[in-house]
């Protein structure tokens, strides 16, 4: 298949290296037969475009394609399906690093207030990820309709409630709340750096709704047992579906701590798991034997060999390590598999604390599993065990209990 490249064209020389590359980073043969026939194909346009390997760019990227869509190529690949061979050219030093694209005011105040929040404010990645979002999604959206290119003029409070009117129609009420927590710091951030001379932030109303107005939601008919036990440990996919679901289940961990796991947070000879939970916070559970032997199965039978330490890796190359969102789609198959409603991964935590509290847990037991820093936290979930409420409800004014 290297024969594709060594037809002729600037790339020829890297092919082989290119090759090994994609083999070790876990590409299956289809796909690595893929992308070097790709690379035949730019490397044979470059050389009738006469496009040195140096002179290889984004830009350069997409004409290629688009010659090919020119030529009538059905299904023609986007320019992501050639950044690996960025990536390999880079490494070998002989193109550039990827370009992040020409310089903007607008986005030379995001940069700032991204190292305001990182650097002085030393929130976490997430929050920073998305206090930025709600930033960017303000100020270009003001940016194109006042024709300024920080979207900063004309600022005022009309135009801050005017915003959130439009955000908050399609949000439920605890984005709402994210969403004004966002703006209100980035209006904090341009009175700080001296952009605008008021105080916008005092301008964001706040959002209705109360704490501790609802029921933890743990769907009925819920069957966690199901879940689990459909996955099918024949395979990869199933092993570490299984291993995903009775941390979920039995330890009620959060999508992110699952996601966050190490292979060094595994002591099997003490049997803790530790882990990394919100705000940075860490705690040693102890390790079910279940539970570490799915995760044990995993590692052994389904887990792609690479250099990462996460514990739970993707199964298409690139290999990497999963996000918090896998783990939601881990659930999903179950649910699908088993013909339950779909539910989120955090409804298995709930539903682990409801099954706690149904067998005589003490709410500071099941705040410890569920490493709750206050207990107001765990104090919820008294709300659902109604036998128990009965007996302390006093009866009506003249009706009968």
């Amino acid at each position: 298949m290297v024969s594709w490249v060594q037809r002729g064209g600037p790339l020829a020389e890297f092919a082989d290296g290119y090759r090994d590359e994609l083999v070790c980073r876990g590409f299956t043969a289809n796909s690595v037969v893929t992308h070097v026939v790709l690379m035949g194909q730019l490397s044979r346009w470059m050389a009738g475009a006469r496009v040195a390997v140096e002179d290889l760019t984004p830009a350069r990227l997409e004409e290629f394609l688009d010659s090919r869509r020119a030529g009538g190529q059905r299904r023609v690949p986007t320019a992501r399906v050639l950044g690996p061979l960025l990536a390999h050219l880079h490494a070998a030093g002989v193109v550039g690093p990827p370009s992040a694209g020409p310089a903007t005011p607008l986005g030379d105040l995001l940069e700032r207030y991204e190292r305001f929040l990182a650097e002085d404010r030393g929130l976490a990645t997430s929050t920073v990820v998305g206090y930025v979002a709600v930033a960017r999604r303000f100020l270009s959206g003001r940016a194109a309709a006042a024709g300024d290119e920080t979207g900063v003029a004309g600022l005022c409070g009309g135009v801050v409630t005017a915003f959130l009117l439009r955000e908050c129609e399609r949000l439920a009420a605890g984005s709402a709340k994210n969403r004004v927590t966002g703006l209100r710091s980035v209006l904090r951030f341009l009175r700080r750096e001296g952009v605008v001379a008021s105080d916008l932030a005092a301008a964001v109303p706040p959002v209705a709704g109360w704490k501790d107005t609802k029921l933890p939601s743990v769907p009925a008919g819920l069957d966690i047992s199901a879940l689990v036990a459909s996955c099918d440990r024949s395979q990869p996919a199933g092993l570490r579906d299984h291993a995903i679901l009775l941390l979920l289940a039995r330890l009620g961990l959060r999508s992110c701590e699952v996601a966050r796991l190490e292979l060094g947070d595994l002591d099997w000879r003490a049997g803790l798991l530790r882990v990394r939970g919100k705000g940075g916070g860490e705690a040693c559970l102890p390790l079910p034997a279940d539970v570490g032997e799915a995760i044990a199965a995993y590692l052994r039978d389904g887990r792609p060999r690479a250099e990462s330490r996460a514990v739970f890796l993707t199964l298409l190359a690139p290999v990497r390590p999963i996000r918090p969102c896998s783990v939601g789609s881990a659930v999903a198959r179950g649910c699908e598999r088993t013909g339950q409603r779909p539910v989120g991964p955090h409804r298995l935590r709930h539903a682990l604390a409801v099954d706690m509290l149904r067998r005589g847990a003490a709410l500071p037991e099941i705040g410890q599993v569920l490493r709750h820093r206050d207990l107001a936290s765990t104090a919820v979930y008294a709300k659902v065990d109604l036998a128990a409420l009965r007996t302390v409800a006093p009866c009506w004014p003249g009706a009968e209990r």
